[in-house]
């Protein structure tokens, strides 16, 4: 019995721990998410001003894209720990009770094998390990690895490439915080907890 219980307290201790640092990241999701949105409506709406004015600013375009490349992301990040990534229900709603847990433990699982793999991707492609090697030099890097990430520029913002890739691996780390959150709660470790900052209805979850 005694045995039962000290299995269980550090079980609730990391499934709670998970919980608590997937909170803290989705707060800060959120608040980027704001930002990015009050960010490109302005870059949007200065780009209309300009071009009706005669002076367009050459940059916006660019500066607009990458501010959707990562509101994309993030929005993407948030929405897993939310439950509102897409899911075909086809199958699984016509399996008994019990075996839709079970089908839905596997679907979140996968959701962490794949930010785990694609957090594995830009290790290797990023390869900080080399770039150190290097002397953090990015032209002996590309030289030696013929990897030009750390060497390419943005076309108009003239912005160094990798600053802005690494929104990838921010995806991979956080996804995978929201993936394990989730999956402590289907496997019945923690229970689920309320998401502050976003106001969902009962129909808006899919998964």
């Amino acid at each position: 019995m005694n045995d039962t219980i000290t299995t269980e307290r550090p079980r609730a201790g990391a499934a709670a721990a998970i919980q608590a640092l997937s909170a803290g990241l989705l707060a800060v999701e959120r608040l980027a998410i704001m930002g990015l949105m009050f960010l490109l409506s302005g870059l949007i709406l200065l780009n209309v001003v300009t071009r009706y004015s005669g002076m367009p600013i050459y940059w916006i375009d660019e500066s607009a894209v990458y501010s959707v490349v990562w509101l994309t992301f993030i929005g993407a990040s948030a929405m897993t720990r939310l439950r509102l990534d897409f899911a075909v229900t086809m199958l699984t709603e016509r399996l008994p009770e019990g075996q839709q847990r079970v089908a839905k433990v596997i679907a979140t699982g996968l959701v962490v094998v794949f930010g785990i793999g694609l957090g594995v991707m830009c290790w290797l492609w990023m390869d900080p390990v080399g770039l150190a090697k290097a002397g953090f030099d990015a032209r002996e890097f590309a030289g030696q690895t013929f990897n030009f990430l750390y060497t390419e520029r943005t076309q108009t913002l003239n912005w160094p490439t990798w600053v802005l890739y690494l929104i990838l691996p921010l995806f991979a780390v956080t996804m995978t915080v929201h993936g394990l959150a989730n999956l402590v709660e289907d496997m019945g470790l923690a229970p689920r907890v309320p998401l502050r900052g976003f106001v969902l209805s009962d129909v808006d979850g899919v998964n």
